[in-house]
């Protein structure tokens, strides 16, 4: 079913927003899951562990600080992500490989680009509550996102049929 996120507003009004700060760059325009953290400023150690791991039904939100230096998601680590069977991921930061994360079965949702890599020091941590855009998001809650925006719910959303 496709996620459309005005009608999922309309049908659940209790449905948290996020600020519209962010940009659709993935290959899959709509995507939505539950909801597992990452914290991590300027060392994507951590996104990178967990896009081998399992994440059907999931997607990963990563809190990079807002960090515009240096990205924390590009094309090798989202092709793993969706090899893994991830949702989608949404960056409180930046990503590369733009032209190619586009033609990738994954929703990926970010601030802005930038060419440079971080550093891996092995710094970040898992599946604690993250705060940006103007939500607080814990793991285990569900998050929906298309062109629209993103949504953020306590609870998985049935999808209304278009």
């Amino acid at each position: 079913m496709k996620i459309v996120t005005p009608d999922l507003c309309d049908a659940y009004p209790e449905v948290r927003v996020v600020e519209p700060i962010f940009k659709n760059y993935g290959g899959r325009p709509e995507f939505g899951g539950e909801v597992v953290t990452v914290k991590c400023f300027e060392d994507n150690s951590v996104v990178k562990e967990q896009v081998a791991l399992p994440g059907h039904g999931k997607v990963m939100v990563v809190d990079g600080g807002g960090s515009r230096r240096s990205a924390l998601l590009g094309d090798m680590l989202a092709e793993k992500a969706a090899q893994s069977g991830w949702e989608g991921i949404i960056i409180y930061g930046c990503i590369r490989d733009v032209d190619e994360i586009g033609n990738t079965d994954l929703g990926v949702q970010a601030l802005a680009t930038h060419p440079r890599k971080t550093d891996k020091r092995g710094i970040g941590d898992l599946n604690v509550p993250v705060c940006f855009g103007g939500v607080t998001f814990t793991p285990g809650q569900f998050v929906y996102a298309d062109n629209n925006g993103i949504i953020l719910s306590d609870g998985p959303l049935e999808i209304p049929d278009a």
